[in-house]
């Protein structure tokens, strides 16, 4: 954390994923004064000025003695917030978590190819994240480890060796808390269904959600072996996951992921078609 203690961040854009990385990386000891925002929204600098956060409305001046910018914006007005900034980001240091922002988009709006590529997902809120980042040859290895100290301040962190693979994170990671909410929903709706109080049915799945994370992170077993392991033949669990089977519940999550890929990629193009045009 050494090098992003002497760093001057600014982050344009000050919504929930922001906030975020702001408050890991003042747990971890950045001093708020090495902070800016800059975001329209009054509101949003209220909060963040309660939490002494340097916050104004203006990304010209919040970038002028930056070190690194964080572009934390919708994808939607990428090319608006950039287009202004083209030119005044020579010696600085780009981190984008904007879904579906291509490098070569983002170099072709600010005029800098010094960029980090990042896909957050949602648990980043507290502070147990999954980014997956990617940086091509004009990054250097002092500003990947900056990026990476950055994104660790809220959850794990994982480089990958191409652009397009950050589509793939995007379906497994990015996304994929709505899966595990989508199973925790069924989870419960069955318990209800089978006599359980929502609250106890809800409280137990939860639970039973993180223990099983948990297992799986510290485990010297896969999730595969752990599965094997809590399922004894013609049991329970055996007949449960005979039924998963038998709706080829692994086949239809890979298809889903696929798509939720393919989704990505889209996005990349519809965006970097509409900046072209704007």
């Amino acid at each position: 954390m050494s090098a992003t203690l002497k760093s001057n961040i600014t982050f344009i854009g000050g919504g929930n994923m922001a906030q975020a990385l702001i408050g890991g990386l003042i747990a971890r000891g950045l001093p708020s004064t090495r902070i800016m925002v800059s975001d329209p929204v009054e509101a949003i600098r209220q909060v963040l000025q309660e939490k002494e956060i340097q916050a104004l409305n203006n990304n010209v001046e919040a970038i002028q003695h930056a070190d690194v910018v964080v572009l934390a914006v919708k994808p939607q007005v990428l090319a608006t917030v950039l287009k202004p900034l083209q030119g005044l980001f020579d010696g600085k240091l780009i981190v984008s978590i904007i879904a579906g922002a291509e490098i070569e988009t983002i170099a072709e709006l600010s005029g800098t190819d010094r960029i980090v590529r990042v896909m957050p997902n949602t648990p980043a809120l507290v502070q147990t994240g999954a980014h997956g980042l990617y940086a091509n040859e004009n990054v250097g290895s002092d500003d990947r480890d900056l990026a990476s100290q950055i994104l660790a301040a809220t959850g794990l962190t994982i480089w990958v060796n191409s652009e397009a693979q950050i589509d793939a994170v995007t379906a497994v990671s990015g996304s994929g808390p709505a899966y595990f909410f989508y199973l925790m929903e069924s989870m419960i709706r069955a318990g209800k269904n089978m006599g359980l109080d929502e609250k106890v049915a809800t409280a137990l799945t939860l639970q039973t959600a993180l223990g099983a994370a948990q297992m799986a992170i510290t485990s010297s077993n896969t999730p595969s072996e752990l599965r094997k392991n809590v399922t004894s033949p013609n049991g329970t669990t055996q007949a449960a996951l005979e039924v998963f089977d038998r709706a080829q519940i692994s086949q239809n999550i890979q298809t889903a992921l696929a798509a939720a890929q393919k989704r990505s990629q889209e996005l990349a193009h519809e965006l970097s078609d509409s900046t072209k045009t704007t």
